[in-house]
């Protein structure tokens, strides 16, 4: 079954967009077809103007969330303390509103403690993924640099995905 988000336009005055200029606004009532059948400068355009548009709603929501923050940081670090908490989520009310304050906890663990604690319960007798997990990583880059040997050993173990493929739309001539 073909997607109606690839066949069905939303409003039908816009079901031939290459008739006028399409603006930013009217891209959710275009099918994904009918973005892609538009002239390559006005994907372009749309590009840019889509990508400040983004930037411009970055920025509001940083700006925002200062507010929040100034307005609300001192009941929630109060909540927290009233609730014997360090982090994590509170509730409280402002006005009739609920505000959920979240502070995340993040945990930081010392690679070189860590790998030296292993090999201390390793040395017990114990195993040591019962109390941590290991995870290894290689970089792209050496592994490119190693001798052709070494790469060789590691070959099997090493699987290459595509990640999402990107389209940067560049005019060479203004005035678009």
């Amino acid at each position: 079954m073909i997607s109606p988000v690839l066949t069905s336009p939303a409003d039908e005055r816009l079901a031939s967009p290459r008739a006028q200029a399409v603006s930013v606004a009217d891209i959710p009532k275009l099918t994904v077809q009918q973005i892609a059948d538009l002239p390559a400068r006005e994907l372009a355009r749309l590009q840019r103007e889509a990508d400040a548009s983004l930037q411009k709603a970055k920025g509001m929501i940083a700006w925002l969330d200062g507010a929040l923050s100034i307005r609300y940081r001192d009941r929630a670090r109060q909540a927290r303390a009233e609730g014997e908490k360090h982090n994590g989520t509170v509730r409280f009310e402002d006005d009739g509103v609920t505000v959920v304050a979240d502070l995340p906890k993040k945990v930081e663990w010392d690679q070189r403690d860590l790998a030296d604690l292993v090999e201390r319960i390793k040395a017990e007798g114990e195993d040591p993924r019962d109390y941590v997990e290991v995870s290894l990583k290689v970089s792209e880059r050496k592994y490119g640099s190693w001798p052709a040997h070494i790469r060789s050993l590691f070959e099997p173990s090493r699987t290459v995905r595509a990640g999402k493929e990107t389209f940067e739309l560049i005019v060479e001539k203004e005035g678009i």
